[in-house]
C-alpha cells in the first residue's frame, strides 16, 4: 500500500532518519535496495565508499544545478508497505517495486535516462521508504500530478502477480488522518488526540442533525468550535471552516482553521446539504429502534445506486447514537461509529438518494429528542435499540459486499463486532471487554444544555472534574 509522505526541502535530514534508529529504535538494518545508479554504494553497508552527506549531495546536485528558481520543497518521499499477513519480501523484489513506483509515479520513467535521482531505503521488514530530488537532469520539472493514484494502480498488479493480500483500490474513502505535526502538537499540549480527530466527530455529529445550514452552523457553535463562513459573491453562505478554541499557529498568533473538505471527503458544505431532512416530530427510543429496523429491511433490498444515501444515513445515525448512548456502552458505540465512518462513504457515489434514509434520520431526530430518562434508563430499551442498529450494519454489510467495496465491507463488519459487545454490556451490566478502539475526547467548551445541572457536593461546589490520564505513546514518526 503507497502512501506519500510530506514534500519538504531537507534531504539530509530525511536521510538521517531513515538510516537512523528511528523514533523509538524500530529501524533494524537501515540499508538502500534500489536507486537510480545500481551501482551507488548504500553509507550503511559500505561507510567507506558513501556517506550520508555525500549521499545526500549526489541526489541535490540536479536541484543545485537548475539555473531557474529551484522548487521550494524538492524532496519527494513515499513509503510502501506490504499487509502484515504477507510474506516477507526480498530485497530484489523490493528494489522491483521501488523501480516501478518512481517510473509510474513520474519520477524516473522506465528508459528515461534523464529522470529524477532517487533511492529506496529498507530499514524494516515490510515496508520501504523511497526518497528523489524533484529536478530533472536536463533541467526540467517531474510531471508527477496524480503520482499517487498510479502508484496504487501499479500496487494491485503486485499483490495479484505475487499472491499478496489485496488491499483496496484508493476511493478517496478512508477518513483523513492527522498528519505526524498535529500528533506530535497534540502530545506536547498534553491532549489525548490531535485537533483535527475532535473537530471531526464533532461537525459529523452537527451534520447528522442539521436541517438546514443555519441549523447546522449554530450547532457548530453551540459545540464550542469556531467557525468562519465563506461567501459567495452574492453573500450566500457556500462554505465553512472550524477551528478548536486554543488550538493556535505562528506562536498563538493565529487560530488553526480547518475547511470541512479537509476534515473528511464528506464534510464538505455541499456534501453536508445533500443529507438535510426538515425537522421531524419528536419521538422516544422506542420508536427510534422501529424506524431503524424498518431501514435495515429496505437497506437490504436497495439496489447499486440506491444504497449509497441510506449507508451515508445510517452513519450519521451512528454519530447522533454515540453522543447519546448510555455511559456504560458509550466508549464501544463510539468506537463503532468511527469504525463504520468508511463504510457511510460510498465509492464514486455522488447522489444521496435512498430508501430508507428517510427512516435513518427520523430515528436519529428521535434519538437527540428523546428525553435523558428513555437515553440512560432501562437496559432493555437501551438493548433494542444496539441490536436493531447491528441489524442495519449487518444490512450495510451486505450491500457494500454485493457492490465489491472491500474496505466499506471490513469498517462495517468491525463496527458490527462492537455494537454486539456494547449489546453484551447492557445484559451483563457490567464492563466486560474493552472496545478495540477507542478515543478520548478533547474537552470542548459545550452552550449550556436542556435539563438539569449537575448534582451540588455537600459544600455546595459544582464538582470538579477529574484529570485525564496522561496520552499513551505515540506511533512514531512517518515522514
Amino acid at each position: 500500500m503507497p502512501k506519500k509522505g510530506e514534500q519538504g526541502a531537507d534531504t539530509a535530514g530525511l536521510l538521517a532518519y531513515l538510516f537512523g534508529p528511528g523514533d523509538r529504535d524500530e529501524h533494524t538494518d537501515p540499508h538502500i535496495v534500489a536507486a537510480w545508479d545500481p551501482a551507488l554504494p548504500c553509507p550503511a553497508r559500505t561507510p567507506d565508499r558513501m556517506t550520508l552527506s555525500g549521499l545526500g549531495l549526489l541526489l541535490d546536485a540536479p536541484v543545485d544545478a537548475l539555473r531557474g528558481p529551484r522548487p521550494a520543497e524538492h524532496v519527494w518521499h513515499a513509503s510502501i508497505r506490504n499487509a502484515p499477513t504477507d510474506r516477507t519480501l526480498t530485497d530484489t523484489e523490493w528494489a522491483t517495486v521501488a523501480a516501478e513506483m518512481v517510473a509510474v509515479a513520474g519520477i524516473a520513467p522506465h528508459g528515461d535516462e534523464h529522470g529524477c535521482r532517487w533511492v529506496a531505503v529498507r530499514h524494516a521488514p515490510d515496508h520501504i521508504h523511497i526518497v528523489a530530488t524533484l529536478a530533472r537532469r536536463d533541467g526540467r520539472g517531474p510531471r508527477i500530478r496524480g503520482d499517487i493514484l498510479r502508484m496504487h494502480t501499479a500496487a494491485r498488479t503486485f499483490e495479484t502477480a505475487w499472491g499478496l493480500e489485496p488491499m483496496s483500490p484508493l476511493d478517496e474513502t478512508a477518513r483523513r488522518a492527522p498528519a505526524t505535526g498535529e500528533k506530535e502538537k497534540a502530545d506536547r499540549r498534553g491532549l489525548s488526540e490531535p485537533a483535527r480527530a475532535t473537530l471531526q466527530r464533532t461537525v459529523r455529529q452537527a451534520a447528522a442533525l442539521a436541517t438546514d445550514t443555519t441549523d447546522f452552523l449554530n450547532r457548530l457553535r453551540d459545540a464550542g468550535l469556531r467557525v468562519r463562513e465563506h461567501h459567495d459573491e452574492n453573500g450566500a453562505v457556500d462554505g465553512y471552516a472550524v477551528a478548536l478554541p486554543g488550538d493556535r499557529a505562528d506562536h498563538g498568533t493565529r487560530p488553526v482553521w480547518f475547511s470541512g473538505r479537509t476534515l473528511a471527503y464528506d464534510l464538505s458544505l455541499p456534501r453536508i446539504r445533500e443529507r438535510y431532512e426538515p425537522a421531524l416530530t419528536p419521538a422516544d427510543i422506542t420508536r427510534a429502534h422501529h424506524r431503524i429496523r424498518e431501514a435495515a429491511v429496505l437497506l437490504a433490498r436497495a439496489g447499486r445506486t440506491e444504497g449509497a444515501g441510506d449507508v451515508a444515513a445510517l452513519g450519521d445515525l451512528l454519530a447522533v447514537a454515540a453522543a447519546v448512548s448510555p455511559a456504560t456502552v458509550r466508549a464501544h458505540v463510539r468506537a463503532a461509529a468511527a469504525a463504520f465512518e468508511q463504510a457511510s462513504r460510498a465509492p464514486g457515489a455522488r447522489t444521496l438518494d435512498g430508501t430508507a434514509r428517510t427512516r435513518f434520520k427520523a430515528a436519529a431526530r428521535a434519538l437527540e429528542r428523546a428525553p435523558r430518562t428513555a437515553r440512560g434508563g432501562g437496559a432493555p430499551a437501551v438493548l433494542n435499540l444496539l441490536l436493531a442498529l447491528v441489524e442495519a450494519i449487518e444490512a450495510a454489510t451486505a450491500w457494500h459486499r454485493a457492490q465489491n467495496h472491500r474496505a466499506q465491507t471490513t469498517a462495517a463488519a468491525r463496527a458490527a463486532v462492537l455494537l454486539r459487545e456494547a449489546a453484551a454490556l447492557t445484559t451483563t451490566g457490567t464492563r466486560t471487554t474493552t472496545p478495540r478502539t477507542t478515543t478520548r475526547t478533547v474537552r470542548v467548551t459545550p452552550a449550556a444544555e436542556r435539563g438539569t445541572a449537575p448534582p451540588p457536593t455537600s459544600n455546595g461546589a459544582t464538582p470538579r472534574p477529574q484529570p485525564a490520564p496522561p496520552p499513551a505513546p505515540g506511533t512514531g514518526r512517518s515522514r
